[in-house]
């Protein structure tokens, strides 16, 4: 068997890792007169390296973050200087996931809750390479209601409550449906203690209750999110406000 046909036989046994890897390895092998087992273990290496990185590239395409891009490195932490760095990077280990822990963001707009709590997603998809979903509330909601229209309703809620990580944001952002406390409580309920979910909102929990319309509900709820959550205030500065002030001082005449 030549070198083409080699490698047309790795790839019929789907290791493409090792079909891009093994010429390139062969010449190692040669020039560093390795053993079989050192030339063997490395393309092993080089196919499981492969498939971990298109596990990592799947799993934040299946997020459908809205800025997928957002990384804790790319995040100016001394802007609002008395924020908790110690509790991001402890939860961007993806360890809170593993013990189906929740967590909390809240703050005013702009503060930083997106980014980070997309930030932390994508790290623990790094990490744990665990699946997470990542929806803005209003739209989550809307997913709920087509479900139920569509009589997928169970079906669609028991698909959520498995996923390890369910990133719920901008809760309060938008007016919500009527039945927004009822089927938040649901989802809820399904993943408590069994997944871990990060919700952030600019609306303090006390206003939850009026805004979402449904006290008891709202109370249901909190009592399990809260129960082995993480919760981190963010602000009081905006990022925002700061953005629109540099841009008056750099314009003065607009």
């Amino acid at each position: 068997m030549n070198l083409v046909e080699l490698k047309r036989s790795m790839k019929t046994l789907r290791l493409s890792g090792m079909a891009e890897a093994v010429e390139t390895r062969i010449l190692e092998a040669q020039t560093e007169k390795l053993a079989y087992l050192d030339y063997t273990s490395t393309l092993v290496s080089d196919e499981l390296t492969r498939r971990s990185d298109r596990l990592i590239q799947r799993r934040i395409k299946d997020a459908d973050f809205r800025d997928a891009e957002k990384t804790l490195d790319g995040f100016d932490f001394d802007f609002n200087k008395k924020m908790n760095r110690r509790l991001i990077f402890e939860l961007a280990t993806g360890q809170f996931v593993d013990r189906h822990e929740d967590a909390l963001f809240l703050g005013p707009p702009g503060t930083g809750k997106s980014h980070i709590a997309q930030a932390i997603g994508r790290a623990v998809i790094h990490a744990q390479g665990h699946r997470v979903v990542y929806r803005e509330a209003h739209q989550l909601l809307e997913d709920i209601a087509d479900a139920s229209i569509g009589g997928e309703r169970k079906q669609f809620l028991e698909d959520l409550s498995v996923v390890p990580l369910l990133l719920i944001d901008d809760l309060g952002m938008r007016k919500l449906p009527s039945t927004a406390a009822e089927d938040l409580l649901e989802l809820v309920m399904r993943r408590y203690e069994r997944a871990s979910t990060l919700l952030t909102s600019n609306r303090p929990v006390e206003d939850w209750g009026k805004l979402l319309g449904d006290t008891a509900a709202v109370a249901a709820m909190l009592d399990r999110l809260l129960h082995h959550a993480h919760v981190m205030k963010f602000g009081p500065k905006s990022w925002r406000t700061k953005t629109s002030s540099d841009l008056k001082e750099a314009n003065p005449s607009e």
